[in-house]
């Protein structure tokens, strides 16, 4: 398996997240755990993960609704994990869009073999449809490489100010809801914070857009969200 395959794993037991986390490890893959709803919504927005590995039963907010935020914004992979076995949870989570369903107890290696499955689909998803660079004439933005440049010289981004910038270059011309950003890249807790957004999108349009008072790529639609065009 690719050694840069990155896993999100996001499980409320710290053992399972232990024994997930030695064992991705030891077969290359690049891990990154989260306890919480909230926590696995930032972690995706900031790392972009590959796969993410769900649990339904999280301490915070509900797993299908982690999925469902999510799926806002990403067509990653997610293979849910879950101590329900009722058919309707089942189906409840593959139609929110998971890509799998693994009930717990499980064993590892036939866990190993689907998350396999699920790396090599999502890749040849994104083979088919992601353009993993965006040229908006005045940045380049890499979603592969997590970078953005203008005129050639790299722009500094913090990690919160590149998790905005992914869903709405992820989302080209599509109008963005404020509570879905909010949602992705703070968490549950924060959806009702605008100003957050305000102030970020200042600063990124100040980085990137020639003119920061007339935007050209980053649009505001007044109480509603934002929108990347080229």
């Amino acid at each position: 398996m690719n050694p840069n395959v990155w896993v999100l794993v996001v499980d409320d037991e710290p053992q399972l997240l232990r024994a997930l986390r030695i064992n991705l490890n030891a077969r290359g893959f690049i891990v990154t755990t989260a306890a919480t709803g909230a926590e696995a919504l930032s972690a995706a927005a900031r790392t972009n993960p590959h796969v993410v590995v769900l649990d339904l039963g999280l301490p915070d907010i509900d797993g299908l609704t982690v999925l469902e935020g999510l799926r806002g914004w990403t067509n990653v992979p997610v293979i849910v994990l879950s101590a329900r076995t009722d058919a309707a949870d089942k189906v409840a989570a593959l139609d929110a869009g998971a890509d799998d369903y693994v009930t717990k107890p499980f064993g590892m290696e036939e866990f190993l073999a689907r998350l396999r499955a699920a790396v090599r689909r999502g890749a040849a998803s994104a083979d088919v449809s992601e353009v993993p660079v965006v040229d908006a004439g005045t940045f380049v933005v890499d979603l592969s490489a997590k970078s953005v440049t203008r005129d050639g010289a790299a722009v500094h981004l913090t990690p919160t100010e590149w998790g905005i910038l992914e869903i709405l270059v992820r989302n080209e011309g599509k109008l963005v809801g404020q509570k879905e950003i909010l949602h992705a890249v703070w968490g549950p807790t924060y959806v009702t914070q605008t100003n957050y957004l305000r102030v970020y999108l200042a600063s990124l349009r100040r980085k990137l857009e020639d003119d920061p008072t007339h935007p050209q790529h980053l649009l505001t639609e007044a109480g509603m969200g934002y929108r990347f065009v080229r």
